[in-house]
């Protein structure tokens, strides 16, 4: 058996984020929602790594995306315009077997669809379930994503300065000096009467980024600075998460891709947000006349 043949379908990681949605008292953001899911069903760093064909997510993040929308169809949970899952009533009771009767209906249905549409020809489903996720995603970020992972080393790391600058961080400067344990620049943030020396680096990954990075960057941060920063335009696994915020250790704070992308609509740093005017006419109003 390869390792494609063992890694989880969307269907397999439909009843593990009804279980961890669960375990978090029923409702939850999709960043906890998947970090229990992992620590339910005890997802290596190496499973949670693999890329996927497309987008800044890991596969898995994509195949998870995919089981939550299964669970929409299927009624078991709901989301939030902010963002936030919540189980139903239905996804309370529902038995194992059951939902994987309904999902699996589900999936004949839609994949029928598909075929008998424009988009008819997928030739593997591991890339129409990604591409269906993406359709799920903001246009503009992906593409954004894409921008960021094109241009130079270099360029990424003044594009970071410029949003620690523009975020209220001053005297930021790019180190890029090798051998320098992974940072890539310092800088400080004043939050009222105090100060903090905070160590930043920059990653431009396609995937996730592991927790080996954010040890060995605590461990080249430690006893330079008061703060850490890593500033990626994929994602981090679950380990990494835990590992950023582990007691007893220097906290260091992560921006994923999204939320770079955020920021930099928020900065108005290369991401316009435009105002379509609609023009309608009412008929109505000129046979009144």
């Amino acid at each position: 058996m390869t390792q494609a043949d063992k890694f989880p379908t969307h269907i397999d990681l439909t009843w593990p984020t009804l279980l961890a949605l669960k375990q978090l008292g029923g409702s939850g953001t999709i960043e906890e929602i998947f970090d229990k899911m992992v620590e339910i069903q005890q997802f290596p760093e190496s499973i949670q790594q693999v890329p996927a064909s497309r987008g800044n997510r890991s596969k898995l993040e994509y195949r998870a995306a995919w089981a939550r929308s299964y669970l929409k169809l299927v009624g078991a949970v709901e989301n939030s315009q902010v963002g936030v899952w919540s189980i139903t009533p239905l996804g309370e009771a529902i038995a194992q077997e059951e939902l994987l009767a309904k999902l699996k209906a589900v999936n004949r249905d839609y994949y029928q669809k598909r075929k008998e549409g424009k988009e008819a020809a997928v030739a593997d489903q591991d890339d129409s379930e990604e591409s269906i996720v993406d359709e799920l995603l903001d246009d503009w970020r992906a593409q954004l994503l894409n921008v960021l992972k094109a241009i130079d080393p270099s360029a990424f790391e003044r594009l970071c300065q410029r949003v620690l600058r523009e975020s209220g961080f001053t005297k930021v400067e790019v180190t890029g000096r090798s051998g320098d344990g992974g940072i890539d620049g310092v800088g400080v943030l004043r939050v009222n009467l105090l100060s903090f020396q905070v160590s930043f680096q920059c990653k431009r990954y396609a995937g996730s980024v592991g927790s080996g990075v954010v040890r060995d960057f605590r461990g080249a941060m430690i006893g330079r600075c008061d703060k850490g920063l890593i500033i990626s335009t994929g994602s981090f696994t679950s380990e990494a998460r835990k590992e950023a915020t582990r007691d007893g250790a220097p906290a260091i704070d992560l921006i994923d891709g999204d939320e770079l992308c955020d920021l930099l609509k928020r900065l108005k740093l290369g991401v316009e947000t435009k105002l379509i005017e609609q023009v309608e006419v009412t008929p109505d109003w000129f046979g009144a006349l």
